[in-house]
């Protein structure tokens, strides 16, 4: 892709309004994190851990619902669609306020979660098929990092400067971005639609419908559940470091800094740019292909020799949890369309990004709900610092055996 072509107008405007609405969307999600809600049970969990289960599996049932609505989503409906799943995700935070850490509080978490997981594919909607779309994936997918940190952050604030108590945060911190995320919204579906040199790149997109699916699956489906299994656990791991940092804090003495969660999430959100950006000058599909499996595999070596580090007394908690961030988002962030849309340009099949972006989210966020309650229940004295520790080795080990696996798989399909 040419130098004038990332510096267009419709480039910046793309990219910077799907990383605004997507930020403001974290802010419906995860300020409930920034909270630990300790000295509360439910069903003999910890109360936040059956919030971040009841979140998470209302999260995976609309990414298994997203692999048919997303796969077949008319461009026309997108915008009001957002508005629509983030009215409803608000709307169930006040309920979860009002429920003051009853049962009902979970069930509301839950119906937070159903909403929420549709809205990546309707954004990454709006950017993919482009010889541009690696910029405006890094963008987009920067936002989580980004976010993530900075809701949590927002949510400390909250609990701290306004005494505003842990059940009625998410609310207040949702609603100050209503109005931001409704005019964010507003200008991202001004995005033109992709012209004849990004079509002639990357294939145009279109809906699919049951047949293309299919027939997407029979010709690729062992090589996407390798990918998918590299995923589920990439996606436990970032859950983790995201839904329970307030507790790794807390043991290391950082209990009442705010800030931490930005301190450390912002480098990594600057790098993973950075990094993921070197691949737009990539115009070979095959050779981008390849570059995304190793990017990933990088990412997992980098996160588990911080870990090794840090285990060895080499560096400390706060380089630690922003080295072992850049690793896990490194291997995280291709698989959210960048990997895919450039799978989709190689193997010149019809459809789209969404589908088989959502086979993965669905499982992936599957496999974290299902693990954090074994782990509750088959290893309740691990700290969330020792599991997260324990996962990035071991996914370092079997993930980097499946990506090898993987890109044999596609190799021999390219031919």
């Amino acid at each position: 892709m040419s130098w004038a072509t990332l510096t267009r107008g419709v480039t910046w405007q793309a990219a910077l309004a799907a990383f605004a609405v997507y930020s403001c969307m974290y802010a419906f999600r995860k300020p409930y994190t920034a909270a630990t809600y300790e000295g509360i049970t439910w069903w003999g969990l910890p109360y936040k851990v059956g919030l971040v289960v009841a979140q998470t599996s209302g999260y995976a049932l609309s990414k298994f619902y997203g692999i048919r609505f997303i796969g077949a989503l008319e461009p026309s409906r997108r915008k009001e669609l957002i508005w629509v799943l983030i009215g409803v995700s608000w709307l169930a935070l006040l309920g979860f306020a009002l429920s003051a850490y009853s049962s009902v509080g979970v069930l509301f978490l839950f119906i937070n979660g159903l909403p929420l997981g549709l809205v990546f594919g309707v954004v990454f909607s709006y950017l993919e098929g482009r010889r541009s779309t690696e910029f405006l994936g890094a963008w987009l997918a920067s936002s989580f990092v980004f976010s993530s940190g900075a809701v949590k952050s927002i949510g400390k604030w909250l609990m701290m400067e306004w005494e505003i108590g842990a059940e009625w945060m998410p609310f207040v911190a949702g609603s100050l971005f209503v109005l931001p995320i409704y005019l964010f919204s507003e200008w991202l579906d001004r995005t033109p639609e992709p012209d004849g040199d990004d079509l002639k790149a990357r294939m145009k997109r279109l809906p699919m419908g049951a047949m293309e699916r299919q027939a997407f699956l029979r010709h690729l489906g062992w090589g996407v559940v390798l990918l998918v299994a590299v995923y589920v656990m990439l996606t436990l791991l970032r859950d983790i470091r995201e839904n329970f940092a307030a507790e790794v804090w807390s043991e290391f003495g950082y209990a009442q800094n705010a800030a931490v969660f930005t301190q450390t999430e912002l480098p990594v959100t600057l790098s993973v740019l950075v990094l993921m950006t070197l691949l737009v000058g990539v115009r070979d599909n095959r050779r981008a292909l390849w570059l995304n499996h190793v990017f990933i595999g990088c990412g997992l070596l980098l996160a588990a020799g911080a870990t090794l580090a840090f285990q060895k007394n080499l560096i400390g908690p706060v380089a630690w949890f922003t080295a072992t961030g850049l690793g896990l988002y490194l291997g995280y962030l291709p698989f959210n369309g960048l990997l895919f849309d450039r799978l989709l340009s190689v193997f010149k099949g019809s459809g789209n990004v969404g589908f088989v972006m959502y086979i993965a989210d669905a499982f992936g966020y599957l496999g974290s709900a299902s693990v954090l309650l074994i782990k509750e229940f088959a290893s309740a004295d691990w700290s969330w610092n020792v599991f997260l520790q324990q996962g990035l080795l071991f996914t370092a080990f079997l993930g980097s055996a499946l990506m090898g696996s993987a890109w044999f798989f596609f190799k021999n399909r390219v031919g």
